[in-house]
């Protein structure tokens, strides 16, 4: 029998008050997850209360009671729905996954009810078909209405008789896979079957903070489970602040691959296998696009993006391939040769010998290594630095504010001011790895920004996701250049949404086209090898010296040494993502994925394949992200950012205010321009991947 005591019955679910915490913030200091679940559950059947008077009003459908309408409902929900799906991946708490997996379907339900409502479709498009008659609409007004019709019209709306439930069946059936998938992802990750223990003579090669963190995670491991700790083991995981630092530093080859095979085989077989999870993924997805009238599901889902189709998307990878598969070539054989020196004239380069050998010869050719500005990128000094670049570009100031709070200890809380003093936004930053946290970096939002009839602007709420190592016994922390990279791409985002001056939520922020999205987050990491940018921050933690030149011009070449592989193990993502969307049969259950894979990859193979390694299995980013026939966005954008860094560089002052006022309007903006219209504003012209390849070393 459970007893309800008084306490529980007067308890108030905070996510469904309004919040008193600063500008309305999350109450995360407040809400169990129980609480989570209710806001959700309540939050559809508010949103499904709003929807149905919508949908069954008298009124004559207009764009105010029936476009605007539909942009400012079901807040409730929407907040709800990403602090739930936020913090099960920051803390990867397993009651939270458990209450995902519960609500899933309500939500996936909810969505297709949205746009299977006949009556509310037929408001819709009655509005967008009668709009030549509204002449007083703004073009932001106007980028709504085609927007929403189009999410409707291309999402089932239009489809009739039992094809409607159809529609519903298949869209509750992908949502369920997807969640599967990226919690079969997260729950190998941290299992046992990923974790790699060593005694401290097996570490020749590592440098001592790795040494340090490996050793705190094995203290932490051997204590969580009961078991004696003798001082001299050494756990290393499949988590990237773990497995890069040792894949590049790690003398011992066997143990390189031993560490390698362990992540490469990631979800293929046991308990988290995906191999059907995501041929059931694929082919639910073609099976959605069909129904829709499309021959695949890459040709339904680019039509709202920048490349329009799979022809282009293809055009564009193949470009690339053509452009970089010669250098690539020729940096494998470098750095081949360079290791025969040392292993011997019969020595073949593999992929866990890359990252080792690689950074052997950087050293060799620029005396260079990551290791070498550790030193200068102190967590506390970076943060200062990585904000201070939006106050010299954009003229924002941060300020801690610890009475808004965070959902763990690690979490700190940033009020976020324009150049008129005017508060945008706050920031949340998330910096540390912990057990169970989802690995990578992200960023995302708890509330979106967006303006009232009055032009009262809601402060939108930005996190910024990471997984640095933790200081160890009252350690500093020192990144590594690829961990500031990382933070700055994330910043780029925030960046993004804290910005937005959007009327409409739809269209705030990083709302946009999803091959326009990495703009912001790229176009800042080109600052990672400028000087005048380094020099506000980058002071060595023992001499406060700043970082001399030569070391960023070794760092830049280094750099540009390995873009060619970098860019070919890009593409093979695009090309992997292209050919499991762009499939026009179901592949069969008997399909073998790992032949299907390899098959994909030939035209951008780099090392031969290892048998029982492949990717698909544990890609998150296309079968449980946002990215199916997505992942070329990433190089899209890199063409992008490049060109519009070439901008600044062509003005002489990568700070130049005025190419940064343009540039601004761009993050302002969201999605309320079409993505090819404001960058043409910007850079006066269309973008062309010419800056790219010179940026690479590719192109003198």
């Amino acid at each position: 029998m459970t007893i309800v005591t008084s306490a529980d019955a007067q308890r108030v679910n905070p996510l469904l008050q309004p919040s008193t915490a600063p500008y309305a913030a999350v109450a995360f200091d407040k809400a169990e997850p129980a609480d989570y679940k209710e806001a959700v559950l309540e939050g559809i059947r508010r949103h499904q209360a709003e929807l149905d008077a919508l949908a069954n009003s008298t009124e004559t459908p207009t764009f105010e009671n029936t476009i605007v309408a539909l942009d400012r409902s079901g807040r409730l929900l929407n907040q709800s729905v990403l602090a739930l799906s936020n913090l099960e991946s920051a803390l990867g708490d397993t009651i939270l996954q458990n209450i995902m997996m519960e609500v899933t379907p309500a939500i996936s339900e909810h969505q297709a009810n949205i746009i299977l409502n006949e009556n509310l479709w037929k408001r819709v498009k009655n509005v967008y078909d009668n709009r030549a008659s509204r002449t007083d609409l703004t073009p932001e007004d106007q980028r709504l209405l085609s927007e929403t019709y189009l999410q409707f019209a291309s999402n089932g709306a239009a489809l009739e008789g039992k094809d409607r439930e159809k529609y519903r069946r298949l869209n509750n059936e992908l949502s369920d896979l997807t969640v599967k998938f990226g919690q079969n992802v997260s729950n190998d990750m941290k299992s046992d079957s990923r974790r790699l223990w060593l005694r401290g003579d097996q570490l020749k090669g590592l440098p001592a903070s790795i040494r340090e963190a490996a050793r705190e995670e094995a203290r932490l491991a051997l204590e969580a489970e009961g078991k004696a700790d003798d001082g001299d083991s050494y756990l290393f995981t499949v988590f990237y602040p773990s497995y890069a630092p040792f894949m590049k530093y790690q003398e011992d080859r066997d143990l390189r691959k031993q560490l390698y095979m362990i992540y490469a085989q990631r979800n293929i077989g046991g308990e988290f296998d995906n191999a059907q999870v995501l041929k059931d993924i694929a082919n639910v997805r073609l099976e959605i696009a069909n129904l829709l009238g499309h021959p695949n599901y890459a040709t339904y889902s680019l039509q709202n993006t920048m490349a329009g189709n799979p022809e282009n998307v293809w055009n564009f990878l193949n470009e690339l391939r053509e452009a970089y598969t010669e250098p690539m070539k020729a940096e494998i054989a470098e750095i081949e040769e360079f290791a025969q020196k040392t292993e011997g004239p019969d020595f073949r380069l593999q992929p866990w010998d890359y990252s080792f050998w690689s950074d052997k010869l950087k050293n060799d050719k620029y005396a260079f290594n990551d290791e070498d500005m550790k030193p200068y990128f102190e967590l506390n000094n970076t943060i200062k630095g990585v904000f201070g670049l939006a106050t010299k570009l954009y003229g924002y100031t941060f300020k801690e504010n610890k009475n808004i709070p965070g959902y763990h200890p690690d979490v700190k809380a940033f009020e976020v001011y324009g150049p008129d003093k005017d508060l945008l936004g706050v920031l949340y930053t998330d910096f540390f790895y912990r057990p169970g946290k989802a690995p990578g970096a992200w960023e995302t939002e708890y509330r979106a920004e967006e303006k009232d009839d009055n032009g009262v602007r809601t402060v939108p709420l930005i996190s910024i996701v990471c997984n640095f190592s933790k200081p160890v016994a009252g350690q500093k922390v020192l990144l590594t250049p690829d961990e500031v990279n990382t933070f700055l791409h994330e910043f780029g985002h925030a960046l993004h949404g804290l910005s937005a001056q959007s009327k409409y939520a739809t269209l705030s922020g990083t709302n946009v086209y999803h091959d326009f999205v990495e703009l912001f987050s790229q176009f800042n990491e080109n600052y990672l090898s400028q000087k005048a940018f380094l020099d506000s921050f980058a002071k060595h933690e023992k001499t406060g010296k700043k970082m001399p030149q030569e070391l960023i011009d070794k760092f830049t070449r280094a750099q540009q040494f390995g873009a060619a592989y970098a860019c070919m193990r890009q593409l093979g993502f695009g090309f992997l993502d292209m050919a499991f969307h762009t499939i026009t049969e179901p592949m069969r259950a008997s399909a073998d994925v790992e032949v299907f894979e390899n098959q994909a990859l030939d035209p951008v193979r780099i090392f031969d394949a290892v048998e029982g390694c492949y990717l698909a299995p544990s890609f998150g980013h296309i079968f449980s992200g946002g990215y199916a026939a997505g992942y070329y966005g990433y190089k899209w954008s890199e063409e992008l950012d490049a060109d519009a860094f070439a901008a600044f560089e062509e003005t002489g002052n990568i700070f130049d205010k005025k190419t940064a006022n343009r540039f601004h309007k761009m993050l302002e903006s969201g999605g309320s321009v079409d993505p090819m219209e404001l960058y043409i504003e910007f850079r006066g012209k269309k973008p062309t991947v010419d800056a790219l390849l010179h940026r690479d070393g590719i192109k003198k």
